[in-house]
């Protein structure tokens, strides 16, 4: 089934008007060349003043030594100025002082002033941060959450959650727990890219029956 949709590997995958490429907005996986980075098909990020090392932008902290790791699925949409602020920005929180004086002197072997190898986090598939968020070391979102402008994320978010504030708590379910079951079990975003594109509307329209009918046939193929 032919399709029209970008490659993934297409770096800046929006044309404008004139035809030439929005830079402002990228496919992550095109862009990211980073050890420590995991990043899903379709994943894109945007900013209005588009940085020239993406990774660095949007995980500062998240060094190709460090021991942790930034999970991103498929599909996901990460606006303008969100940061990933990954394990390796953490100090020490169960001494008499948070200082990390081992970054001054330079003798790591053992310091006592830096902490231990921190969690990864993890973003699912098709996850929506908004403007500004901020998703702290070691969260963990669901497939289908949406994290409002300017919130700040720890911890586990179900799947299909909307959250807010700071710290940022749940606003809603987007759909009834009967309603996310059957969304995990037919993870469209693992589809081949025509077959999800032939189905948007079943996907958009929030056609439960229709998608499972869909993903029955994509599973016969």
């Amino acid at each position: 089934m032919p399709t029209d949709f970008p490659s993934t590997d297409r770096q800046h995958p929006i044309p404008l008007a004139d035809g030439t490429p929005h830079v402002g907005t990228v496919f992550l996986r095109a862009v990211i060349d980073h050890p420590r980075w995991q990043v899903g098909a379709y994943t894109y990020a945007s900013s209005e003043k588009p940085p020239e090392d993406w990774a660095a932008e949007l995980a500062p902290y998240l060094y190709p030594f460090s021991p942790e790791r930034l999970v991103i699925g498929r599909f996901c949409q990460i606006a303008d100025g969100v940061r990933f602020i990954t394990a390796s920005a953490n100090h020490r929180l169960d001494g008499f002082s948070t200082y990390p004086f081992a970054v001054f002197h330079r003798r790591f072997e053992g310091a006592a002033s830096l902490p231990g190898p921190g969690p990864d986090t993890v973003i699912g598939n098709d996850v929506w941060i908004g403007q500004g968020a901020r998703v702290l070391p070691g969260a963990t979102l669901g497939n289908g959450v949406i994290v409002g402008a300017g919130a700040v994320v720890a911890g586990a978010v179900a799947p299909y959650t909307v959250v807010a504030g700071n710290p940022a708590r749940p606003v809603r379910a987007r759909f009834a727990p009967e309603v996310v079951a059957r969304l995990e079990a037919i993870c469209w975003w693992d589809w081949p890219i025509a077959q999800i594109v032939a189905h948007e509307v079943a996907i958009c329209n929030a056609d439960l029956d229709a998608l499972e009918a869909a993903a029955r046939a994509v599973a016969s193929r």
